[in-house]
C-alpha cells in the first residue's frame, strides 16, 4: 500500500562527526576525524547526474578570554568537490584542488570523503603548553558552489538541505608529542 504523498518523498541529509583527535608531532599539530555522511535522496540524485557537489571541511581552534570574545588561535579548510563521470561510470573525489581519487560507487567516495588522517592544523609553536584551548570541527556542504538554479532550491527546498553537526571540545596541549583523547560526540 503507498501511502498518498508518499511517492517523490526525499529525506534532508546529515553530515555528523564522530571522532576527532588532534596529535602533536615534532613540528606541527594535526587532526583526524570520521564522519558519517547521508547526503539525502535528492543530493544523491543530483551527484549521480552529473551535478557536482562541494563540500568544507572546518576545524577553528580558539582559545577564551574573560574581557572579549574568544581569540583565534588557529585554523584550517579543506574544499572537496565530489562528481560523477558517466564516461568512465565512477565517482571522483577531489580534496584540497590537487588529490583525486575515483570510486566504483558514491558510498566508497562519500567513506573516504568522511575519514581525515593527519591533516596539518597549526606549528607547533602557536599553542602554548598547558593552556586549555577550543576546537571545532565540521564537513558541510557548499551550497554556492551548486549551479545557479539550484542554489534556489538549496535555500527554499529541504530536501537539498544537509545538517552539518559540529564537533566542539576542549584541549590542552601537552609537553611531550602525544595525542590528545579522542572526542566522541555524545550521542542524545
Amino acid at each position: 500500500m503507498v501511502l498518498p504523498g508518499a511517492l517523490g518523498l526525499a529525506w534532508a541529509g546529515t553530515i555528523e562527526p564522530t571522532t576527532a583527535r588532534l596529535t602533536a608531532g615534532e613540528n606541527a599539530y594535526v587532526i583526524s576525524a570520521e564522519f558519517n555522511i547521508d547526503l539525502g535522496s535528492r543530493l544523491e540524485e543530483a551527484v549521480s547526474h552529473g551535478v557536482p557537489l562541494y563540500f568544507i571541511l572546518e576545524l577553528e581552534i580558539t582559545r577564551n578570554r574573560w574581557y572579549w570574545p574568544n581569540e583565534h588561535i588557529a585554523g584550517r579548510t579543506l574544499d572537496y568537490r565530489l562528481a560523477y563521470i558517466p564516461l568512465t561510470r565512477q565517482y571522483r573525489l577531489s580534496r584540497g584542488g590537487a588529490l583525486h581519487q575515483n570510486f566504483a560507487t558514491l558510498e566508497e567516495a562519500l567513506r573516504m570523503m568522511g575519514h581525515v588522517a593527519a591533516l596539518l592544523v597549526a606549528d607547533k609553536g602557536v599553542l602554548k603548553i598547558g593552556e586549555p584551548y577550543q576546537a571545532a570541527l565540521r564537513l558541510t556542504l557548499d551550497r554556492l558552489q551548486l549551479p545557479k538554479p539550484l542554489q534556489v532550491d538549496a535555500i527554499a527546498n529541504k530536501d537539498w538541505q544537509v545538517d552539518a553537526k559540529v564537533l566542539r571540545w576542549q584541549f590542552i596541549p601537552a609537553a611531550e608529542p602525544a595525542a590528545t583523547p579522542a572526542v566522541e560526540r555524545e550521542s542524545k
